[in-house]
């Protein structure tokens, strides 16, 4: 389709909104003041670039954020469109009766979560037209029937590769057993692994979900402290002396959860030292491996040649979307056949369809693709979001930019009770998650800020709201 006109955008290149950013919102000027009609089509993206002189990649951000928000759509083979249905919101006349929450919240609710991934990103296109042929396969039928408890062992070597070239494991695919989502991992290591009255260390402040999933197993936590080097090597070593029938501990050492500081390589030495001696099983949470911004990818603990006694969790859920159950643990056989034992019991299989599906979408490169496209506007939103907590905070709270994942960890300088601010935002339409959903006893005064799935709009009114109350 012919395109000749040009669709006038100026950029600004030494600003702190980053250029993708200022395209798309230039689009959306462009369609909400009648520039750009409904069902209009958009510049390819080769001739935008060519126009504005950026990368091309940069102009394939700007659409896929907007085809997210809703404002265009894209037309395999025909291009990109305006969309029929705008995100706009309801315009009221004058004799309208507008209500109170109307008026506080002009851009809807607010909501910081823990870390999601945005899913208006997810690939939608691509996972249906993958489930279509698969659907269209001659021996379709044999799908339809019960499958490895393990999980499709084609699905299990894609995997298995991912996690040697990327992670530098070295693992099987008979040391691997997929579930639905990490939770589910959780659950199943905690039933082969814990027996009552065991003890288990955790992270403090941590992940409650899996403390939730040790305890329904019948052990007991004995809390660690974090500091900004991750787990307090220090302390663990005077539990172990302590002769405690101390059989795991649980970590998120890539990004911990919830203060996204990175374990340092020191520590992780000491603790796979410490499980050889001691002969405790390292749990450990890689939950948002992909997230990561720096430079030089962070080797899981489980990578080390020296770790003996490990089980690895992950998942592909967060990649492609939270509501695709897809997680996986790795360990020895032993364990994975016992793993696999109870699994049986309370899920015969997982989701092989889907599993099928996702393996096309690993095969045919797009997953690879769709994380390249998500991560430079994960990137650039982390940016952002510093340049507001520079901007509102700075004076008010101690923050550090984290090397990956998709939240900030806040805490303020002064003490002051977070419920109470947490009360006051939410009659704004702001919610937050409040510290007792990760801190073990006593109540953690910080904050853990989600960016991922808002808007830049509502990230500055959300941390404008804040800088108000501290």
């Amino acid at each position: 389709m012919l395109r000749p006109w040009k669709l006038q955008i100026e950029l600004v290149f030494n600003c702190e909104k980053s250029i993708f950013f200022q395209i798309a919102d230039a689009i959306i000027d462009a369609i909400k003041c009648g520039q750009l009609q409904k069902n209009q089509a958009l510049p390819g993206s080769r001739q935008l670039a060519q126009q504005l002189k950026v990368n091309r990649n940069t102009i394939v951000n700007a659409l896929d954020m907007l085809i997210a928000e809703g404002w265009i759509i894209s037309i395999e083979r025909k291009g990109t469109f305006v969309a029929d249905i705008l995100p706009i919101h309801k315009t009221f006349k004058k004799n309208e009766v507008i209500s109170v929450s109307t008026e506080k919240s002009s851009i809807g609710k607010i909501i910081f979560d823990d870390g999601l991934p945005d899913s208006r990103l997810a690939p939608m296109t691509e996972l249906a037209r993958a489930y279509r042929q698969i659907f269209n396969r001659k021996a379709r039928w044999q799908m339809m029937g019960y499958a490895n408890e393990f999980g499709d062992l084609d699905f299990r070597k894609a995997i298995i590769l991912m996690l040697n070239f990327n992670r530098g494991m070295n693992a099987s695919e008979n040391e691997i057993c997929v579930t639905r989502g990490s939770q589910m991992a959780l659950y199943l290591t905690a039933h082969c692994l814990f027996q009552k009255d065991d003890f288990v260390m955790i992270e403090n402040p941590g992940y409650k979900s899996a403390w939730q999933a040790f305890e329904s197993a019948g052990a007991i936590l004995i809390p660690i402290s974090v500091d900004n080097e991750g787990l307090n090597v220090d302390d663990i070593e005077i539990q172990l002396k302590q002769n405690r029938k101390i059989k795991a501990i649980y970590t998120t050492p890539h990004h911990q959860f919830p203060t996204t500081v990175t374990m340092s390589l020191q520590r992780r030495l000491q603790l796979i030292t410490l499980s050889n001696k001691y002969g405790f099983t390292i749990i450990e949470d890689d939950y948002d491996n992909e997230f990561h911004f720096g430079q030089r990818p962070i080797m899981p603990i489980s990578s080390f040649e020296e770790a003996i006694n490990f089980v690895y969790i992950g998942t592909l859920s967060k990649v492609i979307a939270p509501a695709l159950r897809i997680g996986f643990l790795v360990s020895n056989l032993e364990f994975i056949q016992k793993v696999g034992s109870l699994r049986k019991i309370i899920d015969v299989q997982n989701d092989n369809i889907m599993e099928q599906a996702v393996l096309q979408l690993i095969n045919d490169g797009e997953v690879k693709r769709h994380l390249k496209r998500t991560m430079a506007i994960y990137l650039a939103k982390r940016d952002y979001f510093e340049t507001l907590l520079n901007k509102y905070l700075v004076d008010k709270a101690t923050f550090i930019k984290p090397e990956g994942g998709l939240a900030f960890w806040i805490v303020p300088k002064i003490e002051l009770d977070v419920f109470v601010i947490a009360e006051k935002l939410k009659t704004q339409g702001i919610e937050i998650v409040t510290p007792d959903k990760f801190s073990f006893s006593t109540s953690i005064s910080g904050f853990r800020l989600g960016y991922a799935s808002l808007s830049e709009k509502q990230l500055e009114e959300g941390v404008i709201a804040l800088s108000k109350l501290l």
